[in-house]
């Protein structure tokens, strides 16, 4: 069996020290917020070259702080992608807010910068929330055009990114610190995971910084004192302290990734097989880190027809995302209809998220190349 996603792989080599900490933590007692998550909020900055960085419960309630400390108003619009997770588009509608779903460009799958300028060039909206999906990073330069020509404020969402880079007027940045302030989520599965749901807000501005610190912790900057109903949202020292042995061997972890979409690559290119997926490029920074691996086919039958002969072959796929979120029953109040944003609704139909973890061997990367080209 190849599966899309090992944790055991990777736990199997950093036991010993997971163990340890974890042994460390219980022992001492101290397991919400403190000393081991004030550490690796340290780690994080240090790693991004941030200001500040707020640990708490997970990527979701990431967005929700995020956007609620960027002072959203009940009835604002914000612009996203609808080809995402649920969580980028319900932090709006947790808020008051309404999202303005603008279609993503059809070979990066972020969402399209040139129709985000076009909505902001005929409405007056406030904030934006990018996402940099699959490990690849929304156009920093584009971004920058929107942020100084219409003042958007931009909340970035680099739940799948963590590592990846952009470049905006020759400076590089990472994913996460470009906007006025970005999240990240430390679900399992992500390039960096913990051990149970987790999550980080980042930015450079202490104002922001100072609201979603309180608000992670039900509005309060003094025990008992409360200035805003804020959360229950605060990162569990266990997860901080497996994050911090982690965080050391991301860029490891990272460069095997891209070095995994290479073969994936050479391999599609050898035998000229009929679907479309990512090159990797030297850009001089690292674009992209490959959270997913995902390819796209011609149309939807030969998505499922390749799906199928996968799973009875023992190897592991996923569909992201089956249905676009301005389909969705729950935001049906908001007017989309299908065939509104067509490359969306056709991405969620043709696409497919192949094995991608770093502890894959080359052997299984042949294997899974090997059983597609049977199918064609």
């Amino acid at each position: 069996m190849i599966p899309l996603f090992d944790l055991t792989r990777q736990y199997n080599q950093l036991r010993n020290d997971v163990l340890r900490t974890v042994d460390e933590v219980l022992s001492d007692g101290q397991v919400i917020l403190g000393p081991r998550v004030e550490k690796f909020e340290g780690e994080l900055c240090n790693y991004l070259n941030v200001a500040h960085t707020i640990g708490v419960a997970n990527g979701s309630d990431a967005l929700v702080i995020a956007l609620q400390s960027l002072g959203i108003e009940k009835g604002e619009k914000v612009i996203t992608t609808p080809y995402t997770f649920f969580a980028t588009a319900s932090c709006i509608v947790r808020n008051g807010g309404i999202p303005v779903f603008v279609d993503v460009d059809p070979d990066t799958y972020n969402i399209d910068l040139n129709q985000v300028e076009r909505l902001l060039k005929n409405e007056k909206i406030r904030v934006m929330i990018p996402v940099h999906l699959f490990g690849q990073t929304v156009d920093f330069e584009g971004l920058l055009f929107l942020k100084e020509k219409f003042g958007v404020k931009i909340l970035e969402d680099a739940a799948q990114s963590i590592g990846s880079e952009g470049k905006a007027r020759e400076k590089v940045s990472k994913s996460g610190t470009f906007g006025d302030i970005g999240i990240f989520s430390f679900f399992p599965t992500k390039n960096l995971g913990a051990y149970g749901d987790a999550g980080a807000i980042v930015t450079n501005d202490d104002t922001l910084a100072e609201k979603a610190r309180s608000l992670r912790q039900h509005g309060s900057k003094e025990k008992y004192f409360h200035e805003t109903v804020g959360y229950n949202s605060r990162l569990d020292a266990l997860q901080a302290a497996v994050l911090s042995i982690k965080i050391k061997y991301l860029d490891q972890w990272i460069e095997r990734r891209i070095e995994i979409a290479k073969l994936y690559q050479s391999l599609f290119e050898k035998y000229a097989l009929p679907l479309k997926y990512t090159k990797v490029q030297d850009r001089g920074y690292r674009y992209h880190v490959f959270h997913q691996y995902v390819v796209e086919f011609r149309n939807n039958a030969e998505r499922e027809m390749v799906k199928k002969h996968l799973n009875e072959s023992k190897i592991g796929t996923a569909i992201y995302y089956p249905l676009p979120l301005h389909l969705q029953k729950c935001f049906k109040e908001y007017g989309y209809e299908e065939g509104d944003l067509p490359v969306s609704e056709k991405l969620s139909k043709t696409t497919l998220a192949l094995p991608m973890f770093p502890e894959l061997t080359n052997d299984e990367i042949e294997q899974v190349v090997n059983t597609i080209r049977e199918v064609f």
